[in-house]
């Protein structure tokens, strides 16, 4: 990284330079708005089949399971081989996934039957092309950009992802209720949605096809067991990184309540498809906003306890939402716990690559991409689960206490996260001793 003279001078839009950010996050952009789209359409046609909350949640399950299982297959593939051609063919798997749902959602035997399980068998299909395409994803972006603009593209990641994020729930609401027909066939409700969502994944995999990131030296050791806990072994030895991954796990998985907004947009709030495409986007409004922000106005002091203090507003903010009984009150919360998890996201994201080797980054990353799939996919089926037994509203108000006291707790049990200043490789160096050891692991 780049000393305090050079970061100065400095633009927002530095990451912008280079061909290979411009094509990668355009794909991310298309992929993420059709993938969001997609979540409502199976939220809602779930939802419209089972009426059951534990129902909503086992989606949720079963896009968190296969990184549960081949995460650390996945970072060492991710460290090994070409992390482009891994990226895309997870990606070719999710749209062939996607032309599963679409026939799923248009067939007389799925419809007549009511089948819940081929969806959740489709789902798992897409977490397994998540479980590889995450954790190459997130170490391909240091190869993207120049050193010295990694922080800014970070922050413009998240600020595209959120983007992404708003808008993709919102154009899935509005076109689950809009009838579009076809040259042989009317589609209406979730089929529409699955063909905007294979639309998209289509044009990620042109855009990344494109692209040529700079080559980095590759060790090709045996596969081991060894080598594939390497990355578990760093996070665990680097309490900096364990502090801030654990603390978001913990958080976000707790206090998240994206599983049952299908609920509340029906019951509660009585909004409807459209409801819920609105209150799905709104964590992403938030963050977009903070985001934007980040971009003009980067983190350059205390980035652990902005990160603390903005953790325990999401809990705040959570707690607000379950009381709420007014579509715009609930809509500012959810617009709150966006823009609170975001300085999470960027501060965490910027640790996670600067204070890991890049000859790790692929197994580092499956460590970070299984706490966050965790905290959102298993976080949903957690959900399910509570509101199964104590209701919707007393399972998110419970989720908004936990976060608040897991805040506490990370604050205490990570002094190294409470210290941390600059987002800088030479600051977390300073920070945590630990960072000489990383030649140790292999």
């Amino acid at each position: 990284m780049t000393d305090g003279d050079s970061r100065s001078t400095t633009r927002a839009g530095d990451a912008f330079r280079s061909r290979n950010f411009r094509l990668y996050q355009s794909a991310r952009l298309m992929a993420i708005i059709g993938a969001e789209a997609q979540s409502v359409a199976v939220a809602w046609q779930v939802y419209q089949i089972t009426h059951s909350a534990l129902d909503l949640g086992l989606t949720g399950l079963a896009l968190f399971l296969p990184g549960l299982i081949f995460m650390l297959a996945a970072g060492h593939a991710a460290d090994r081989y070409d992390r482009r051609r891994i990226i895309l063919l997870c990606y070719a798997l999710q749209a062939i996934c996607t032309g599963a749902l679409l026939w799923l959602s248009l067939s007389p035997w799925a419809l007549a039957g009511h089948r819940i399980w081929p969806i959740y068998a489709v789902l798992v299909g897409i977490g397994m092309g998540r479980a590889f395409s995450g954790p190459a994803s997130s170490a391909l972006l240091p190869s993207l950009v120049p050193k010295d603009h990694f922080v800014n593209a970070v922050t413009w990641g998240a600020s595209i992802y959120q983007i992404a994020n708003m808008s993709g729930p919102a154009v899935g609401g509005i076109l689950f209720t809009l009838p579009l027909f076809g040259a042989l066939l009317p589609l209406h409700g979730a089929p529409i949605v699955y063909v905007l969502t294979l639309t998209m994944l289509l044009g990620f995999i042109i855009l990344v096809s494109m692209i040529r990131p700079e080559p980095i030296e590759r060790k090709t050791g045996a596969f081991s067991t060894r080598t594939m806990l390497a990355g578990l072994e760093y996070v665990w030895r680097t309490k900096l990184l364990l502090g801030s991954i654990s603390l978001d796990l913990f958080a976000v998985m707790l206090g998240g309540a994206v599983a049952l907004l299908p609920i509340f947009a029906t019951e509660i709030l009585h909004a409807g498809p459209r409801g819920l495409g609105l209150l799905r986007a709104m964590p992403s409004v938030g963050a977009l906003i903070v985001s934007l922000l980040l971009v003009l106005r980067p983190i350059k002091r205390r980035a652990g306890v902005t990160m603390l203090i903005c953790v325990a507003i999401y809990g705040v903010a959570t707690i607000v939402f379950g009381l709420s009984r007014n579509l715009w009150l609930s809509l500012a919360a959810l617009v709150v716990t966006g823009a609170s998890d975001m300085v999470s996201v960027v501060v965490r994201s910027s640790m996670l690559q600067l204070a890991t080797p890049p000859e790790m980054r692929g197994r580092v990353s499956a460590v970070n991409w299984l706490f966050v799939g965790a905290s959102n996919e298993f976080g949903e089926f957690e959900s399910g689960l509570t509101a199964s037994w104590w209701g919707a509203v007393p399972a998110v108000i419970f989720g908004g206490i936990a976060s608040v006291v897991v805040t506490l707790s990370a604050s205490a049990l990570f002094p190294k996260l409470r210290r941390a200043d600059a987002l800088t490789a030479e600051s977390l160096m300073e920070v945590n001793q630990e960072l000489s050891a990383a030649e140790a692991i292999d």
